[in-house]
């Protein structure tokens, strides 16, 4: 399976570096590409975490067998999904809440042969997205994936940041990058 993380936001901004870092370490370097970086400088500073292609996935995968993650898909992830398809697309996106369905109108439109699946009701972050995607993929059905939904984050004894997002849960405990946390703890 590979994992194909299609760059959409205007620049690559330290959280969304961390995030696409972060599904790296999760699937490993070889197995994830990051799709659409045009700028020379985001190009090389990927590179070295993923593969990076210049193309958009609708230009790499034309003829291929693709599933792409989309919250407002009608159906939902399925391990059967992934044994018959080998490429599955992540939107390089920063959610908003509520979300504005960009998902579906920058990715999932310009893929019509692809299959939309979601994840469930409520968005992921893109590196929890790619590793539910994985679970998924290495068989085990997408309601076994224990997930929480919203993280608090503490800042500081009297402050703290909220994520309305669900996470998936390893080990009992929401899986989120230390670089986040410490990203948010300085900003």
């Amino acid at each position: 399976m590979l994992f194909v993380i299609e760059h959409l936001e205007p620049k690559l901004s330290e959280w969304l570096y961390i995030e696409y870092s972060h599904a790296a370490r999760i699937v490993g370097k070889k197995r994830l590409l990051i799709t659409n970086v045009k700028k020379k400088g985001e190009f090389r500073k990927l590179a070295k975490i993923a593969r990076v292609e210049r193309k958009r996935a609708c230009e790499l995968f034309k003829q291929r067998e693709l599933i792409v993650l989309d919250p407002r898909a009608r159906k939902k992830l399925s391990p059967t999904d992934i044994r018959v398809r080998e490429v599955i697309i992540i939107g390089g996106i920063l959610g908003e809440d509520p979300p504005l369905g960009r998902t579906r109108d920058l990715l999932t439109r310009t893929l019509p042969r692809a299959s939309a699946r979601n994840l469930g009701k409520k968005q992921f972050a893109i590196d929890g997205a790619t590793y539910v995607a994985k679970r998924v993929g290495e068989g085990k059905p997408l309601g076994e994936v224990p997930v929480q939904h919203g993280l608090e984050i503490q800042i500081s004894e009297i402050q703290s940041t909220f994520l309305p997002y669900k996470f998936p849960l390893v080990g009992g405990k929401p899986l989120i990058s230390r670089e986040l946390i410490a990203y948010l703890k300085r900003h």
